[in-house]
């Protein structure tokens, strides 16, 4: 018995330990630049590893040097509630459940009816803004709901220590925009051969459609649903907020 409440105290010691690493992490992200993320690490190793050589693009910009089209942009295609929800969408993950239980029961139908394993549901997320930048930070690729629960943990905290314009500058330089291109800075650079402040309102609708798939769109980048998303999103970004 003592030796399942010592294992029980270590858990809960560990567990308490890295969520103050997680928040010092954090709360220094209020004055300090984040060099890179989780997400970034795991993926350079990635690309050094399957082609022998790193290509990296990521330039910091501030906030005041993004295009004002491209926080917009953003806003409208990724998370049109950012600046009224306190880190998650609870509307949008409802939806988002919803969507995918019916995506399950048709694949479960077509499999039926073809008696083969069938094509499986395509997975819709409900994710903000903060919740994405959760992740990608300081949380690894798995799909657990241990790790969705340490998500949910890291959002609250971000949305309690930083400003939704702080968490919206770090999105932005940090985000994946392409093999190796990650930033607003870099993504406009590798893209369109300017600066992240001289972007467009179509330009930076293109940016911000890619970012569910973007080493996707960077290989088809004369796609009609690039295209025609774009223009979808250009229309929404006059009632985007801006923090």
């Amino acid at each position: 018995m003592r030796g399942l409440l010592r294992w029980i105290l270590l858990l809960v010691v560990g567990f308490v330990a890295l969520q103050l690493f997680f928040v010092l992490r954090i709360a220094a992200m209020i004055a300090i630049d984040p060099q890179s993320t989780t997400f970034q690490r795991s993926e350079a190793w990635r690309i050094a590893y399957e082609n022998d050589k790193l290509r990296w693009r990521q330039q910091w910009v501030p906030y005041a040097q993004i295009s004002d089209h491209l926080k917009r942009a953003v806003i409208a295609s990724e998370d049109g509630a950012f600046t009224s929800h306190e880190g998650v969408d609870w509307d949008a993950v409802e939806k988002a459940w919803q969507r995918n239980a019916q995506a399950e029961e048709q694949a479960a139908r077509r499999a039926q009816i073809a008696r083969t394993g069938g094509r499986p549901p395509k997975i819709v997320g409900g994710s903000t803004i903060t919740q994405q930048l959760a992740k990608n930070l300081l949380l690894s690729g798995e799909r657990t709901l241990v790790r969705k629960g340490q998500e949910f943990l890291l959002t609250f905290a971000l949305e309690q220590m930083l400003t939704k314009r702080r968490i919206l500058e770090i999105y932005l330089n940090s985000v994946e925009w392409g093999e190796g291109v990650f930033g607003a800075e870099a993504a406009a650079r590798h893209y369109y051969r300017k600066g992240a402040a001289q972007l467009s309102t179509y330009e930076a609708a293109r940016l911000a459609v890619m970012l569910p798939q973007p080493k996707r769109f960077e290989k088809a980048p004369a796609s009609s649903y690039l295209s025609g998303r774009a223009a979808t999103i250009v229309a929404r970004m006059r009632d985007a907020e801006l923090p």
